[in-house]
């Protein structure tokens, strides 16, 4: 549930204050918040499984906004950001959608 609020905390500051990213860092903000994502379903998943530790969900947070970053930095220092952009995102898509799954079953049992 801690997740969740915070999700929900964020994103109601971030509509309240509407900070402005500079235009360095906006090809990196999409991925950023797809990695986020990730590690708060999956921290909603490990709740519902009674597994969740706050110092597992915050280093996943930050190491997956980080390695997600770089490996976008990296595909256009190498010049095929859009191609490792978009690796990214499926990948993480699959497990935002495979921990929702889980979650789908645990609560529904289906």
């Amino acid at each position: 549930m801690i997740p969740v609020l915070g999700l929900i905390i964020g994103v109601g500051l971030g509509l309240l204050v509407q900070p402005e990213v500079p235009a360095t860092l906006q090809p990196y903000l999409p991925i950023a918040i797809i990695a986020a994502l990730d590690a708060v379903v999956g921290a909603v998943r490990a709740l519902g499984e009674r597994r969740f530790d706050d110092r597992v969900f915050v280093v996943s947070f930050i190491s997956n906004v980080l390695i997600a970053a770089f490996i976008v930095f990296l595909g256009d220092q190498l010049g095929v950001g859009s191609q490792l952009s978009t690796g990214v995102v499926v990948v993480l898509g699959i497990r935002i959608f495979a921990n929702a799954a889980a979650i789908r079953r645990r609560i529904f049992h289906a």
